[in-house]
C-alpha cells in the first residue's frame, strides 16, 4: 500500500495502516484535521478511494447534509420463529423443574409389578376356573414387590420416591383420607375404602413411576392395558351378536369382574386406550404394527358402542376432538369437517337404539329405565353434601347420606363430598399436572418439526386424560385403578423423554447425577 501525504492531514503516531497488529481499538481512530479545518472529518479521498483529493475541508453545510439522520430504530416485529422459540423456552421451563436420575435399575421390582398388573387387569382366576387358587395371590405379589422396591430404591436414589407434582398431590390425598377418618360418618367404612382399593392404587402408582424408566418397560405395561381392552372388546361384541344382554335388557357385560364388571367402567377403559393406540399407530414405522394399532382402535370404538354407555360416548367424542385438533393443527377446517362426517357415519352405523340412548343425555324422557333422573338427583345430593361438609365426610361414606345407598356416579363430587374441597384440589392437580407437561413436550417437538414417537404419544396421552375427565363425570371411579395407571404411564413417559432429550434441553444441574449408567432396557 502506497503512503500518500495529504495536505492538512496528520495521522496519529500510533496508526499502522495495513499491519493488523494488536487489539487496541485506539489505533484505528480516524485521522484529525489541522487547526485550520474542523476536527473529526476525513477527506473524501479516504472515504471513497475513487474520489479526487480535496485540498480544502468540506463546509459545515455540506457535512450537515451528508451526516446520517439519527432516527430511532423501528421496534422489530416478533415473527413466528421468535414466538416458537418463546414457546419452546416456556415448555423447557415447565419440564425442567423435576430432577430425574439417569440410571437404570429395579429389574426384579419391575417383574413383580408386571405380574401384579396381570392379576389386577386380567383376573385370570375368573377367566379360567382351574386358576382359582390365584384369587388371593395379588396381595402377596404386591407385598413382595414392595419388599423388593424399598431397598432397591434406597440403593439407587437414596429415597423412597421421586417427588413429582403428581406424587405430591396423591400423597396429599392420602393424608387427607387419613385425617378425615376420625370425623367420618362411619370410620369403619372409611378404613375399608382406604384399605381397598385406594391405598393399593397409591402404592402401585408410586412404584410404577419410579420403576418404569425405559421405553421397553413402558410399552410392556401399556400392552397389558391394550391386551385386556382387546379381550373386553371382543367379548362384548361377541355377546352382543349373540343377544346376551345382561344389563338393563339391552346392554352387555363381560365375564371379567373387578374394575371392568360395570359396562360404564369398561367403556371408560376403552375410551382411555383408544387415543393411545391411534397415536402409536401413526408413530409406527412398520406397516404390520401400524395396522395392529389402528385395528385395535376400531375394535375399541365398536365395543364402546355396544356398552351403550353415555359417559363412554361423551368421553370418546372429547378424546377424538383433542386428537383431531392437535394432529390437524395445520388443516383445522378440513379436519373439523372430516371429524363431523366420520362421527355422523359412526352414529348411523351404531347398533339399535344407540342414538336414542345418547339423546337421553339431553332429553331424560328418552331413557327407558330412568337412570338419567337418578344420576341428576345423586349429583345434586353430592353437591349439597360438599357445601355442608367442606372438610369431607370420610372416604367411601357418601352412600350413607346418599339416595338409596348409591354412590355419587361422579368422580369429582365423590372426592369433594368425601375428602372435602382440599381433597378435590389435590385430585385435580394429580390429573391436570401431567396434561400440562405433556402439552409442553408436544409444543417443543412441534416447533422443532420432530414428529416422532414422543410427539404422537404425548398427544395420545393428553387425549386419553381428557377422555377420562369427561367419562369419569358419570362414574364413581376416583379411587379405582383407571386413572392411577394412566397417570403413572404419563409420568413414566415424561421421565423417558427427559432422559433421552437431556443434552438438548436440560442443564447439568437438572439431574442428580451425570456419571450414572444410561438406561438401556
Amino acid at each position: 500500500m502506497h503512503s500518500t501525504e495529504i495536505k492538512g492531514l496528520r495521522p496519529p503516531k500510533d496508526l499502522h495502516l495495513g499491519q493488523g497488529q494488536g487489539d487496541d481499538q485506539s489505533a484505528l481512530a480516524p485521522p484529525r484535521w489541522d487547526d485550520d479545518g474542523p476536527r473529526g472529518e476525513a477527506p473524501a479521498s479516504l472515504v471513497n478511494p475513487n474520489a479526487s483529493d480535496v485540498s480544502e475541508p468540506p463546509s459545515f453545510a455540506t457535512t450537515a447534509l451528508q451526516e446520517p439522520v439519527n432516527a430511532a430504530p423501528a421496534a422489530p416485529k416478533k415473527d413466528k420463529t421468535a414466538k416458537a422459540q418463546d414457546r419452546s423456552r416456556k415448555a423447557a421451563e415447565a419440564l425442567s423443574s423435576e430432577r430425574w436420575l439417569v440410571r437404570n435399575g429395579h429389574g426384579l421390582t419391575f417383574i413383580g409389578l408386571y405380574v401384579f398388573s396381570v392379576l389386577v387387569l386380567f383376573r385370570p382366576y375368573e377367566l379360567i376356573p382351574g386358576l382359582g387358587f390365584l384369587s388371593a395371590t395379588a396381595f402377596y405379589f404386591a407385598l413382595a414387590t414392595i419388599a423388593i422396591y424399598v431397598p432397591a430404591q434406597l440403593a439407587i436414589e437414596s429415597n423412597l420416591t421421586m417427588l413429582s407434582t403428581e406424587v405430591k398431590a396423591l400423597l396429599a390425598m392420602t393424608a387427607i383420607a387419613i385425617l378425615t377418618m376420625p370425623i367420618a360418618k362411619n370410620p369403619g367404612t372409611a378404613w375399608d375404602t382406604f384399605n381397598d382399593p385406594f391405598i393399593k392404587a397409591v402404592v402401585i402408582f408410586v412404584i410404577l413411576v419410579n420403576v418404569v424408566r425405559t421405553r421397553k418397560r413402558l410399552m410392556s405395561l401399556m400392552w397389558l392395558s391394550f391386551g385386556i381392552a382387546i379381550y373386553l372388546s371382543y367379548s362384548a361384541l361377541d355377546r352382543y351378536s349373540r343377544g346376551q344382554f345382561t344389563v338393563e335388557e339391552y346392554r352387555v357385560a363381560v365375564d371379567v369382574g373387578g374394575m371392568f364388571g360395570n359396562p360404564n367402567e369398561m367403556a371408560m377403559h376403552l375410551v382411555m386406550m383408544t387415543p393411545l393406540v391411534i397415536a402409536l399407530g401413526i408413530a409406527a414405522k412398520r406397516s404390520p404394527m401400524r395396522w395392529i394399532y389402528f385395528g385395535s382402535g376400531a375394535l375399541f370404538v365398536a365395543a364402546n358402542m355396544v356398552t351403550f354407555s353415555r359417559g363412554g360416548f361423551l368421553g370418546l367424542i372429547a378424546s377424538a376432538a383433542v386428537m383431531a385438533w392437535k394432529l390437524g393443527r395445520k388443516y383445522r377446517l378440513n379436519v373439523t369437517i372430516a371429524s363431523i362426517l366420520v362421527g355422523g357415519i359412526a352414529i348411523l352405523a351404531a347398533p339399535g337404539n344407540y342414538g336414542l340412548r345418547m339423546l337421553s343425555i339431553f332429553i331424560p324422557g328418552l331413557d327407558p329405565v330412568g337412570s338419567s333422573d337418578q344420576r341428576r338427583e345423586l349429583l345434586e345430593r353430592s353437591l349439597l353434601v360438599t357445601a355442608r361438609n367442606p372438610w369431607g365426610i370420610g372416604i367411601g361414606n357418601f352412600p350413607i347420606v346418599g339416595i338409596r345407598n348409591l354412590q355419587t356416579h361422579n368422580a369429582f363430587t365423590q372426592v369433594s363430598s368425601e375428602l372435602g374441597l382440599l381433597g378435590l384440589a389435590a385430585y385435580l392437580v394429580f390429573i391436570i399436572s401431567p396434561f400440562r407437561k405433556l402439552s409442553a413436550i408436544e409444543r417443543t417437538l412441534f416447533d422443532r418439526g420432530d414428529n416422532t414417537w414422543f410427539y404422537y404419544l404425548s398427544i395420545g396421552f393428553q387425549a386419553s386424560i381428557v377422555g377420562y375427565l369427561v367419562s369419569s363425570f358419570f362414574a364413581s371411579v376416583a379411587y379405582g385403578w383407571f386413572i392411577y395407571y394412566l397417570i403413572a404411564y404419563a409420568v413414566a413417559f415424561r421421565r423417558i423423554y427427559r432422559v433421552e432429550h437431556h443434552d438438548a434441553e436440560v442443564p447439568d444441574t437438572a439431574f442428580i447425577s451425570r456419571d450414572t449408567i444410561p438406561a438401556t432396557a
